[in-house]
């Protein structure tokens, strides 16, 4: 008997296509039309190009990069202190096609109207493949507006920062065409608390604005510590100071900072977070002195933006990897999308994914907008009501996504386990949950204006009457002032369901907006799935489903 024929046990079956390699912008409508609809249209090319790299090389080097995390190499074979973090290859591989396509300088290098979109929209593509690199990218772009409070400063690092030149090399910025800004700003003792902070600076020679001083402390967290340089705070005789410090000495010797290990971390495993300590190290003080934590703001703003845009990117890939494995998957004789209950899931993932796009654009066009003072006081507010809603969404809603894909969806070989440990992490970074409601708050009763300005973005209701019925409700939450801060998470997510709602109602696409105010102003359903009868649910599910046609 002839056992050899029997090597080949099975012939594989019902498993959908590979995704490998398709263009992330093409299968992605809602981001065309959100795109086009917020000004970037005359971008599309440029963002088409980017979901080419962000479905191929980039989503291959995605996987590289976590296989393979940063390690920390403190010393040099001959014994010299070096503080180095070594990466894979892949890893710069995304760092360079990034900064060649202008993630982290676009807006700030060509400001016409839609370029803050635009570049929003490469990101989310970006952050599809590996959102590990997109800390270092994101603190390069979010460092600009803090730097240009200190134009002297700013005049020497700018056209470094905003180079389309990716130099890893750990060498002083004197010899790099281009670099990257990461953020240090938390200690132990106070964590989010940063007027806790010990860390103390010491004038070199004269004080003030633009001057040098040394630093001595530590950082609990600081992020990509081999970027060239760190914005930091640190106390002086008259309070709580932003830094400019770079890793090496304008005569080029390593600074005074010192990397005590890196952080292991449930996610975010491509990208290297560390505890450092500043031993006298030399850094230059970014605008006024004691007005630290204003200065840094205007970075932690840009951040808090891009954790909205990197959870919508976490969603919308699996959201695409469970869309498509269940338009294909086979089960009791029947296409899973096709079954109504998985449809029902499948719709109500959409629509997820969907609103916090918009949401996320629509701060975006804020951002290209800064000379209207309705959109300053908008992106005010959104930044912190969106980096706290959609970032809260985005665990539970992978974790669904998952579920859609049984099995297949719970092992390293699909992006899904990877997707799930990043999300928790934008919720985190930049303030928690509670820190972002207690700053709904905050903006909305003592900033003049901005409590007008969420009103009338919202308006009367867009002509649906289940929107106004939302309005009106919101408005009397908001002049009982009893316990408001007890009640701050359930205000903010109200604000973000109805932003989301009148995006979506102005817009057009009435199964959309009708099915999500339905769900979300309407509905009682505690879980992903839970959609009501009525509903163009299979449209939905068409509109984000990759077609591989």
């Amino acid at each position: 008997m002839n056992l050899h024929q029997y090597a080949e046990t099975h012939a594989v079956t019902n498993q959908p296509p590979s995704l490998d390699g398709v263009n992330l912008y093409r299968i992605d409508v809602p981001l065309q039309e959100w795109g086009r609809r917020f000004g970037a249209g005359w971008a599309q090319s440029r963002i088409d190009r980017y979901g080419a790299l962000a479905g191929g090389p980039l989503m291959a080097a995605g996987f590289l990069a976590n296989e393979n995390k940063p390690q920390f190499v403190s010393h040099d074979r001959y014994g010299h202190r070096i503080d180095q973090v070594d990466f894979h290859p892949a890893y710069h591989e995304l760092m360079r096609t990034a900064i060649e396509h202008g993630l982290p300088s676009l807006p700030w290098t060509d400001p016409r109207p839609g370029a803050h979109v635009a570049r929003a929209s490469m990101t989310y593509l970006h952050s599809q493949a590996e959102a590990g690199s997109g800390c270092p990218l994101t603190m390069t772009f979010a460092s600009v507006p803090a730097l240009r409070l200190q134009p002297d400063i700013a005049e020497q690092w700018l056209p470094k920062i905003l180079s389309t030149e990716y130099d890893p090399r750990n060498v002083d910025i004197s010899q790099k065409a281009g670099v990257t800004l990461g953020m240090a700003m938390t200690e132990k003792q106070g964590g989010t608390d940063v007027r806790a902070n010990t860390t103390h600076a010491y004038p070199v020679g004269a004080s003030g604005p633009g001057q040098p001083y040394e630093l001595l402390g530590h950082k609990w967290f600081c992020s990509a510590p081999m970027c060239d340089g760190f914005l930091t705070l640190a106390q002086t005789d008259k309070g709580l100071s932003c830094f400019l410090l770079p890793r090496h000495r304008p005569d080029g010797t390593r600074n005074e900072f010192y990397i005590q290990r890196l952080k292991n971390k449930l996610g975010n495993s491509s990208n290297a977070s560390s505890e450092v300590e500043f031993r006298g190290a030399l850094a230059w003080m970014i605008g006024e002195e004691g007005r630290g934590v204003p200065t840094i703001i205007e970075m932690v703003a840009m951040t808090r933006f891009d954790c909205m845009v990197g959870s919508s990117a976490l969603m919308r890939q699996a959201l695409t990897q469970a869309s498509h494995h269940c338009a294909h998957r086979r089960v009791g004789g029947r296409v899973l999308a096709e079954q109504p209950l998985m449809q029902n899931v499948l719709a109500d993932l959409a629509l997820e994914s969907e609103a916090a796009l918009a949401l996320s654009l629509r701060m975006g066009r804020a951002l290209d907008h800064l000379d209207d003072p309705h959109e300053v006081r908008f992106s005010r507010l959104v930044t912190a009501v969106g980096k706290y809603w959609i970032c809260k969404r985005a665990p539970a809603m992978i974790n669904e996504a998952a579920e859609c894909m049984g099995g297949a969806g719970y092992v390293e070989d699909s992006i899904l386990p990877r997707l799930y440990r990043e999300a928790p992490v934008n919720s985190t970074w930049e303030g928690s949950g509670n820190v972002q409601c207690l700053d709904v708050l905050r903006a909305l009763s003592k900033e003049p204006g901005v409590l007008d300005a969420l009103f009338a973005e919202l308006g009367d209701g867009h002509g649906d009457v289940r929107l106004a019925r939302h309005i009106t409700s919101l408005k009397a939450a908001f002049n009982d002032t009893d316990d408001i801060q007890l009640r701050a998470r359930q205000l903010t997510e109200d604000i973000a369901l109805g932003l989301q709602a009148r995006l979506l109602l102005e817009a057009g696409n009435s199964d959309v907006s009708d099915a999500f105010i339905a769900s979300r102003l309407q509905g009682s359903g505690r879980v992903y799935g839970t959609l009501p009868r009525g509903l163009n649910i299979a449209a939905i599910i068409a509109r984000s489903t990759p077609d591989l046609a």
